[in-house]
């Protein structure tokens, strides 16, 4: 059966031997257990069903447990901040229907953003902010909302004010419950949005938006079929179709897209804006 996961680390746990045309390493940073997969050419992303790019994992204590933890906003950022271009404009995009709670990590974390465009020169000289970097936010909302591809509106956008990098942030599928609401992914290749639930929307990627794309996510779902095959080791013939249709999420979904997204956000504002203070963030976003 194929197994639905959005998760590159779980897409190399099913082979026994790491393919050719991919590298993976590890390291332990307090908590967080850091993977980062690099597919370095067209074997390997057959070889893993992923394209081309750099694919860090990072494991950590669920979020519905913990509240802000300075050290792992710490350790995503730095991880982030290595796949963004360090010049230039950034358009962030949280993705997904804020009215599905576990598809609303993207809209949710937007709003906790800096968004930086509108800040005249002027006003960052007086303020003492000329360092921070320029960054517009949107939520585009999803193609039953808008009746428009969100592909659409960021192609449209990206030729308006021309980023040289969009982070789309997205929830994600995983096809273990163990990683749901405990898992980062990060990615410089892209994403279908959508894919998670099976509902893949047009790619988002350098390719398509002649932009670079980093792909930011927390899994928050799995579906039914997978989840029982990895239980029991047995497909789900029985149900099907319904039981590749059925999305499991975990009870305490509403904490865990709330604290992800809080996380996420600040990551993403410190990994954008590394030399300036949390509390002028946080003045700055009130």
């Amino acid at each position: 059966m194929q197994i639905r996961t959005d998760l590159a680390l779980e897409q190399k746990e099913m082979h026994r031997d790491l393919p050719k045309g991919i590298s993976s390493e590890e390291v332990k940073v307090g908590d967080a257990l850091i993977t980062k997969i690099t597919v370095k050419n067209e074997q390997g992303a057959k070889a893993l069903g992923k394209p081309i790019g750099i694919y860090t994992t990072i494991e950590v204590p669920p979020f519905s447990d913990n509240l802000r933890d300075d050290e792992l906003i710490k350790t995503v950022a730095d991880e982030l901040y290595t796949l963004l271009p360090k010049k230039g404009d950034v358009l962030v995009v949280g993705l997904g229907n804020r009215n599905i709670t576990p598809d609303a990590l993207g809209p949710k974390a937007a709003e906790g953003i800096l968004a930086t465009r509108h800040i005249s020169d002027e006003i960052r000289r007086v303020a003492g902010i000329e360092d921070i970097r320029t960054v517009s936010v949107i939520a585009p909302g999803v193609l039953g909302q808008t009746g428009i591809e969100v592909f659409n509106l960021l192609r449209g956008i990206v030729d308006e004010i021309k980023p040289t990098c969009v982070i789309a942030i997205d929830a994600l599928a995983s096809r273990y419950l163990k990683r749901l609401g405990c898992t980062v992914q990060m990615c410089d290749s892209g994403i279908e949005p959508g894919a998670g639930v099976g509902n893949a929307r047009h790619e988002i990627s350098e390719k398509t938006l002649g932009v670079k794309v980093i792909a930011v996510g927390v899994p928050t779902v799995t579906d039914a079929a997978t989840l029982v095959y990895d239980l029991t080791g047995k497909n789900f013939d029985g149900a099907k179709p319904d039981g590749r249709q059925m999305i499991i999420t975990p009870r305490e979904v509403d904490l865990l897209i709330t604290r992800a997204a809080g996380l996420i956000a600040d990551a993403v504002n410190k990994a954008l804006h590394p030399t300036t203070e949390q509390n002028i963030i946080t003045e700055l976003l009130a």
